[in-house]
């Protein structure tokens, strides 16, 4: 899935501010984000894939639980995060 190096690449270097930067919390939203969008995509031409939309259903719970997270220590940041990915709150 995450097979364009490139694009995590940019991710990583757009939220995390340095390259190495993978464990910060904006950059797992990004790319779960990013990993979310390609699985619905997916699921317009497998419309049986039950496995995968368990699969789904559970990026989709890491990302609020990381949002929510964000949300509690750093407000700010988690209304321009929302912002830059188009996310509804």
């Amino acid at each position: 899935m995450l097979k364009n190096t490139s694009a995590t690449q940019d991710l990583i270097l757009k939220y995390g501010n340095s390259n190495s930067n993978t464990g910060n919390s904006s950059v797992q939203i990004a790319l779960l984000t990013w990993k979310i969008n390609y699985l619905q995509k997916h699921f317009i031409l497998h419309r049986n894939d039950h496995c995968g939309r368990k699969g789904l259903l559970k990026l989709v719970s890491r990302r609020r639980k990381l949002l929510d997270y964000i949300k509690f220590h750093q407000h700010q940041h988690y209304l321009s995060l929302i912002k830059e990915l188009s996310l509804r709150y």
